[in-house]
């Protein structure tokens, strides 16, 4: 009893080992070349092809392998795959092979491990030629020699090339510095600082002419010096009064512009004198007596003094009378 239990029993081994393995045998491994022959140097793609069950996997041996034998694997493609009919599977991948030696291989095969089995492919051979040089021919290029075309960074220097955004910064930071010195610096105008409100012109040119009286140049020898500032005040009284670019102007074309302006017209030979004699003085080298100190002076005051604004008017209702500003402060004051 027992010994027929034995047999029975291998019996069922026996069955049961063809169907454990019918999923490896029923695996077919195949590859094939696009061409059998290729120049040295050139590409060749060689099409690998799997059919398997669809139920069981398996793995390609060396597929992170960069070569064949001794030829390059340049690239790999996805595996593709495909369903078949009678539950199997078609998978399909293409590696591309570059040879660079000139003969002929026979390119291994490709190994495929599925369910503890090595399927192997049927082999390819590969006849790699090299390239045929005429040695007694003419010299040639593959391609005709192309001119380079010109660029004009290719002459730039890396420096600049590379930190071009720093040049541009720096170079806006010197413009808006050479601007800034025109525009404020050089007139000694600081724009980070609020600007004081001016004083109205003839305000300005008194106080200026008490200041220049107080610092007593020309009694200490400084004659230049006293008609340079005596001249400045009235240039600057007579551009801001009469819209008169004196500061830029000469001596005679100030004295044109002034003829034209009524009033200015009687004391325009006052300012005539007082800038004649100032332009002897800084560029004559003329020396000058304290009594011609003095009424250049003096003739300056007056020219200030006759040409300041008149008061303005208010037209006001009272009495039916039309009376002055200075006319209700004295009123006021009564």
């Amino acid at each position: 009893m027992t010994r027929k239990l034995i047999y029975r029993f291998l019996l069922l081994v026996l069955l049961c080992v063809p169907t454990m393995r019918s999923h490896a045998g029923n695996t077919i491994v195949s590859v094939k070349l696009d061409s059998a022959k290729v120049l040295m140097g050139k590409t060749v793609k060689l099409r690998i092809n799997i059919v398997k069950d669809a139920n069981s996997t398996g793995i390609i041996l060396g597929a992170d392998s960069t070569t064949l034998g001794d030829i390059d694997i340049v690239k790999r493609e996805k595996l593709q795959s495909k369903t078949l009919d009678n539950n199997r599977e078609e998978i399909t991948q293409v590696i591309t092979l570059q040879p660079f030696e000139p003969g002929e291989y026979d390119l291994p095969p490709i190994k495929y491990l599925v369910e503890g089995d090595t399927m192997m492919s049927n082999k390819e051979h590969l006849v790699v030629d090299s390239v045929k040089v005429d040695v007694n021919g003419d010299i040639k290029d593959y391609k005709p020699i192309l001119g380079v075309p010109f660029k004009l960074i290719d002459y730039i220097p890396n420096i600049i090339a590379n930190y071009w955004w720093a040049w541009l910064i720096g170079l806006a930071l010197i413009a808006f510095s050479i601007f800034a010195y025109f525009k404020w610096f050089k007139k000694g105008i600081n724009p980070f600082k609020p600007e004081k409100k001016r004083l109205p012109p003839y305000e300005e040119a008194i106080l200026a002419l008490n200041n220049l009286k107080n610092r007593q140049l020309w009694q200490n020898g400084q004659h230049k010096e006293y008609y340079s500032c005596l001249t400045d005040i009235l240039r600057v009284y007579i551009e801001r009064r009469f819209g008169i670019n004196a500061v830029e102007m000469t001596t005679s074309e100030i004295m044109e512009q002034i003829k034209h302006n009524e009033e200015a017209l009687q004391v325009k030979d006052q300012l005539s004198e007082v800038l004649e004699i100032a332009d002897y003085v800084k560029f004559a080298k003329m020396q000058t007596l304290a009594d011609d100190n003095e009424v250049a002076f003096q003739r300056t005051l007056n020219f200030v003094e006759q040409t300041k604004p008149a008061p303005v008017a208010e037209e006001s209702k009272e009495d039916g009378k039309d009376i002055t500003i200075a006319a209700r402060k004295e009123e006021k004051e009564r």
